[in-house]
């Protein structure tokens, strides 16, 4: 199905205003026929013997006002109409390609810039209101106006008439190449302008970045390079459409030209009435104009079908991980957490994990530590099904997670990420986002046992203070303890914590320890760490290298193994013995 006809189906809420548009524009060309016909007849009827008298000519000019104000009429009904139902049509659009974005996997994310994501959500769609509100009637009214016309121009004269038809092949075919040549043109300009807001979301988020390591002339080159492509894109469209739109309209003046030759020539013989002559030009006026300007309708055809291509891209991905048409609801009463010989891979060559198996016994303390990239964050990944294992299953109380809704297993835990994400609100509105009906007592409860109250009430309108963007306003600390009273707040039997201390200093760490002891016994806690000082006393360490579980057992256990954990105690006691030195000789 083509673009068009998809998108004309996915508006069919809106195809009783469309109705209305359409009879506004239906009316507005059948007046159209109507005026040069009256002004036909007021000459043919100043050829008469004494001219036209006076009632006449009043009746015919109150005629002409009347139809020209009543085309009026239906040119603003088919005007508003079809802009009300465009501009409905499109946030709606914008909304089912954010809810697609919402339902995809985090693998479609994985080579896609956000700005660039955001340009097909807004201006992409921004692009087809052009097909909606102005495109689609245009064309409506058009063809409607050089078919009613053409029937008139042949119940004048049918030879003067085919004679008049002879740009019109012309017309089509310079219209085609057009199509053929331009329309590459306006694709490429659109994913240019993508690439262009992708890039300057980047360069925006990593502002303080780039000012810091005084990389603004250079930011400045690159964008000095985009934005030159996407002028560059645009002349050539542009100078495309230059060649076109004048090469249209001298094609359908050679039309006028053989009216004016030979009509006149007919009239002069007596062959044809001035009447006739005159009524014959005003129609062919009609008749041109509509061609121009379905010629001109190319280049905005060209636009929005270039937009809908990147907006159907988006709605027509795949998510890797999909829900069973079956699913049931999960319901994980205790919280155990099981891995069975689970292997996944991001890349096809390069495994991450190999035949993992182990279990989180409910309310007791798992830790994950290992090397930098061994898969750590990808087993938490896994378990909220941002991605699916290729080999093996995960089971929550003994349910497959794959054969349960995402909702349900999603409801079932909460999540602390090394980087932590905080809304542009209030830090009551950030730490009930998980539960938004939490009353005040349940967030200041959930700041509490995160460590989080003191330095809350420190701030200048407490529960009610605005963060900033991404948290700006707040240390990195603090936002952490922010993210673990998020999660504290929804109460879920599972609580997984991704390096929620990597980013801290020691007492702030030590802060975030303690709350965490205090969670310890009440849900089953997941934690990955770096720092060994943050799991130390967990129930059960795991040991990840190569993607395999090395090791397993308890802090003191692990030790005496003497292997892979033991060696990562040893290296940040010198880190910190190191640390310490340089510390105290400053």
């Amino acid at each position: 199905m083509g673009f068009t006809a998809r998108l004309i189906l996915m508006a069919k809420r809106h195809w009783g205003t469309l109705a209305v548009a359409c009879l506004g524009i239906i009316g507005a060309a059948l007046l159209n026929l109507v005026t040069p016909e009256i002004v036909r007849r007021l000459t043919a009827s100043l050829e008469l013997p004494g001219g036209a008298n006076t009632q006449l000519l009043v009746l015919f000019s109150l005629i002409l006002v009347g139809a020209y104000l009543l085309r009026a009429v239906c040119r603003f009904i088919s005007l508003a109409i079809s802009h009300l139902a465009a501009w409905r049509f499109v946030p709606e659009l914008t909304l089912t390609v954010y809810d697609k974005l919402q339902s995809l996997s985090m693998r479609y994310f994985h080579d896609k810039q956000t700005g660039e994501l955001m340009s097909r959500m807004i201006n992409d769609t921004r692009q087809i209101e052009i097909l909606v509100a102005h495109a689609l009637p245009d064309l409506v009214s058009n063809v409607l106006i050089v078919v009613s016309v053409a029937v008139m121009l042949f119940c004048i004269n049918w030879q003067l008439a085919l004679l008049t038809l002879i740009p019109v092949p012309l017309v089509v075919l310079v219209g085609g190449q057009f199509s053929k040549r331009v329309a590459p043109l306006f694709r490429i300009n659109q994913q240019v302008l993508g690439e262009l807001n992708g890039v300057l979301q980047d360069n925006l988020s990593g502002m303080k970045e780039i000012q810091t390591f005084g990389q603004e002339g250079t930011e400045h080159e690159k964008m000095v390079k985009r934005c030159k492509r996407y002028s560059e894109v645009n002349i050539r469209a542009n100078f495309a459409n230059a060649f076109f739109n004048p090469a249209v309209e001298f094609l359908t003046s050679l039309g006028t030209v053989i009216v004016v030759g030979l009509g006149g020539f007919m009239a002069s013989r007596q062959a044809m009435p001035v009447s006739d002559v005159v009524g014959f030009l005003m129609y062919l006026s009609l008749f041109y104009q509509p061609l121009a300007i379905l010629a001109r309708l190319v280049e905005d055809v060209q636009m929005a079908y270039a937009s809908a291509v990147r907006v159907f891209d988006v709605l027509d991905a795949e998510s890797e991980v999909k829900e069973e048409p079956d699913a049931g609801e999960l319901k994980a009463e205790r919280g155990e957490v099981s891995f069975e010989q689970v292997s996944f891979r991001y890349e096809e060559k390069e495994p991450v994990l190999e035949d993992v198996s182990f279990t989180a016994a409910p309310g007791r303390m798992l830790a994950i530590v290992g090397p930098t990239g061994e898969g750590k964050s990808t087993l938490i990944s896994l378990l909220e099904r941002f991605y699916d294992p290729l080999q093996g299953t995960i089971r929550i109380d003994g349910q497959d997670i794959r054969g349960v809704t995402l909702a349900s297993l999603r409801s079932q835990i909460s999540l602390v990420l090394q980087d932590t994400f905080l809304f542009n609100g209030t830090i009551a509105q950030n730490i009930s986002y998980g539960m938004p009906d939490a009353s005040v007592e349940q967030i200041v409860q959930a700041a509490v046992t995160a460590r989080a109250d003191g330095f809350i009430q420190g701030m200048p309108d407490g529960y009610n203070t605005v963060v900033g963007e991404r948290g700006v306003r707040l240390s990195g600390g603090q936002k952490q303890r922010l993210a673990i009273a998020r999660a504290v707040l929804r109460q879920t039997p599972i609580l997984v914590l991704d390096e929620a201390t990597s980013a801290v200093d020691t007492e702030t760490e030590c802060e975030i320890q303690a709350a965490i002891e205090q969670l310890s016994g009440t849900r089953t806690i997941i934690v990955i760490a770096h720092r060994l000082s943050t799991v130390m006393r967990a129930d059960q360490i795991l040991v990840l290298h190569h993607g395999r579980i090395a090791e397993q057992g308890t802090h003191q256990e692990l030790l005496e193994k003497n292997g892979v954990y033991a060696r990562l105690c040893h290296v940040q006691q010198l880190q910190e013995q190191t640390l310490q030195f340089l510390g105290g000789s400053l």
